[in-house]
Formats: C-alpha cells, structure tokens, sequence
C-alpha cells in the first residue's frame, strides 16, 4: 500500500474507532465538542500496523536512539514502532514515563531501560496520541532531559491544534503531527 492509500484508511480507521462528537472536558482541563480516544485504534491490529508504518516512515531518517512518551497513550505507540523499526534494520528502542514513579519495587520514573541502560546523550522522539496544548508531553520530554537525553522532537498521532505547536516552539521543540483536527472535522 502506498503511503498516501496508508495514511487515508489510517484515516477512516480513526474516523470510525477514535473519533467522535459530544461536549467531553479534556486533559488539558478545556471543553470541546469532539474527541479523539485513539486507545481503539492503537488496539486495532490494522490500526496499529498503520500506525507504527507511517510513525517509523516520519522519523526513520532522524538518527533517534529511542522513543517514548508519558503514559498511557505512548506505551502501545512506542511498542509498536521499537518492534517495526527492528524488523527494517533500522531499530529504535522504546521507554514510557511513568505520570506517577511507582511508590514500590524501583521507583523508576522512566520504565523500559534494563539495568545500566540509559538516556544521557541519546537523541529522543517523545510521541503523543492526541495533542491538545502539549503539556502533557510537556511531562515526558522534562523526565527525559533529567535523565541527559536530547529531545530531537515531539511527534503526536492528532494535533487537536489548540496551542500545541506554540507551547513546543516556546520551548525550543519541533513538533510534527500525522493528522490535524481539521482533516477530521470537515465531514
């Protein structure tokens, strides 16, 4: 399938799993009236293929040592494109932050290094499913920068475009999307 036939039934796979209309208040604390839930969609086994195809596709020529992002909405993003960027050759491992470190057991606010693995001086992708004003992956690219990794960007499934790319240029990231609001809000 060609990128472009990819990223239109990725399209329609969301239209129909993921997205819907109703008053909904977001993470963000903001009331709208449409929502992107993209949890089915990353469960979906064609969902998440085209998902993890079009994700590695955007970023396998950026030199990214690893990926990962705050959880939930990272964790099965991550998984996917560190088990797709293993079988082109070109692997990308994967990590979450945890919103919460675990108050037993290692008390890791970064989960998925082994013992002795670290960030410090890898080049990093936070990935995001849905972004409303960034700060959530605010969050992750924070814990990231503790741990001495670089951040190379900030790559989110759907930029809901509510003030995302202004919160990432003011902190001096670069910040790409797969899908904008406005592809799904035209129907």
């Amino acid at each position: 399938m060609s990128k472009s036939a990819s990223r239109a039934r990725l399209a329609e796979i969301i239209r129909k799993r993921s997205f819907g209309r109703g008053e909904i208040t977001l993470a963000s604390g903001r009331k709208s009236d449409f929502y992107f839930n993209l949890k089915p969609t990353m469960c979906d086994p064609e969902g998440a293929t085209l998902l993890a195809e079009l994700t590695y596709e955007a970023l396998k020529d950026d030199g990214l040592d690893y990926i990962g992002g705050l959880e939930m909405g990272a964790v099965p993003l991550a998984g996917a494109i560190a088990q797709l960027s293993w079988l082109k050759g070109h692997p990308i491992a994967a990590f979450f932050v945890r919103k919460k470190p675990k108050e037993h057991g290692a008390r890791l606010a970064i989960e998925g290094l082994t013992k002795g693995e670290t960030l410090e001086g890898k080049r990093i992708v936070i990935v995001e499913d849905v972004t409303t004003t960034g700060g959530s992956a605010l969050k992750a690219v924070e814990a990231v920068r503790e741990a001495g990794g670089i951040v190379a960007l900030v790559l989110t499934m759907v930029d809901r475009e509510e003030g995302a790319t202004e919160t990432f240029s003011e902190a001096g990231l670069t910040f790409r999307s797969l899908y904008k609001a406005a592809e799904f809000l035209q129907d």
